[in-house]
């Protein structure tokens, strides 16, 4: 047995040897033949490799180009559709319940003498009241008072003060300004808590405290009747549904959709984009959510995709049937308004208003007037139009002054 497993072995050893002859007697000949190849094309091995690559490229280039253009076609045929789907599907995702609002509150009363209360000796305390608070109050009506003000933060006020003094005997002027500066610092906490909700609703932490109570303030604002904190909490969660649909940043238009509408809540001058800007940069936030800020109403190019879908969600929860309610005939007369002041100068011709009130173009007559003079009455009437007319923002004036001469024969 022994015997027979050497024999095997012994075998097995001339056979690898054997073998390994062979492969290298193969291996030669490949090197032999490679240099002979080499040497009849002038070609290296690496200019081998690329013209064979070259070579099936061409011979493939007609089949790929097929299959390129198949997959254009078919994108060009689901493209529409997809973009329609993404956008619906976010919007059902975001979409909130909410009442329009308007530049009204009221307060029913039981008892017309309470309205005698509220007006005092010769109108003393309604004085008070107007003067400590900012509003309007209307006791006209039966059973109820209004409460007048485009700001919505001191009808606010106004309301809360003012179920505070009935359910009190003391209405005098000195109680009225102690109750409405109470209820001025119980409001501010109230702000706070409010922007700290809709931050958290938005999934939106650790901003800045004083930004937060920016935010609160979106709660007593409203644009056309929709209130802004529902409007930028909606306007948030459609443009975090798009952007997770297409591979955007998330985190940039949830953030730029909570915040695209914040200077609406601050006072300067300029439009509430300007403002925005202006307040973002100040508290050092990114610039591509700045940028998302900056350009929701294209006022400047659209820089990333994410400002796209800020803006697409913008214009999806703004214009949705019953989102915002505006009164046609106080708009109307706003924009006769804003015309027939500017046709009272002399020297202009006619005078058109756009934008919601928010442009004024006015046209020259080049005779009466020269270019100072048009620039002039450009700057009165900004000035008169934001004083006189509560239009949210800031105001443009376009005069337009051309002189024509035209000299030819009448055929």
């Amino acid at each position: 047995m022994v015997s027979d497993a050497l024999d095997l072995e012994k075998k097995l050893l001339e056979k690898q040897e054997k073998l390994d002859e062979l492969k290298e007697s193969l291996d030669k000949q490949k090197e032999e033949y490679r240099d002979k190849l080499q040497k009849l094309s002038h070609m290296t091995e690496e200019e081998a490799k690329k013209a064979l690559l070259d070579e099936t490229e061409k011979s493939e280039a007609s089949s790929v180009a097929k299959l390129i253009r198949e997959r254009e076609e078919e994108a060009k045929r689901t493209a529409d559709k997809k973009a329609q789907e993404v956008i619906v599907e976010a919007m059902r995702h975001g979409a909130i319940n909410y009442v329009a609002e308007f530049t009204v509150s009221i307060i029913r009363v039981e008892s017309e003498d309470v309205k005698g209360r509220i007006i005092g000796k010769e109108g003393r305390n309604i004085r008070a009241f107007e003067s400590a608070t900012g509003v309007d109050i209307d006791l006209d009506e039966e059973g109820i008072i209004r409460l007048s003000s485009f700001d919505s933060v001191r009808r606010e006020i106004a309301r809360r003060a003012l179920e505070v003094l009935l359910k009190d005997t003391r209405i005098q002027p000195f109680r009225i300004e102690e109750v409405v500066n109470q209820t001025k610092a119980e409001l501010d906490k109230i702000m706070f808590q409010e922007g700290e909700q809709l931050a958290h609703e938005a999934g939106v932490f650790k901003l800045p405290v004083d930004l937060i109570k920016m935010l609160g303030r979106f709660k007593f604002r409203t644009s056309y009747g929709q209130n802004l904190i529902t409007h930028s909490l909606e306007v948030s969660k459609i443009a975090v549904g798009i952007a997770q649909e297409i591979g955007a940043d998330a985190d940039v238009v949830r953030l730029g959709g909570l915040l695209h509408d914040i200077g609406k809540v601050v006072e300067g001058e300029g439009s509430h984009v300007k403002l925005g800007v202006e307040v973002l940069k100040r508290f050092g936030l990114p610039d591509a959510i700045i940028d998302t800020v900056a350009q929701h109403h294209e006022d400047k190019p659209f820089t990333s995709v994410e400002s796209v879908i800020v803006h697409i969600a913008d214009q999806a929860s703004g214009g949705r049937p019953g989102a915002r309610y505006e009164d046609v005939e106080k708009y109307a007369n706003r924009l006769k308004e804003m015309e027939d002041m500017a046709k009272k100068y002399e020297g202009v011709e006619d005078a058109y208003a756009f934008e919601a009130g928010r442009e004024l173009r006015v046209i020259i007559n080049p005779g009466k007037l020269d270019d100072a003079q048009t620039i002039i009455i450009a700057k009165k009437l900004r000035d008169e139009i934001s004083a006189s007319l509560a239009i949210p923002g800031e105001v443009k004036v376009t005069a337009i002054r051309e002189f024509r001469a035209v000299v030819g024969e009448n055929l």
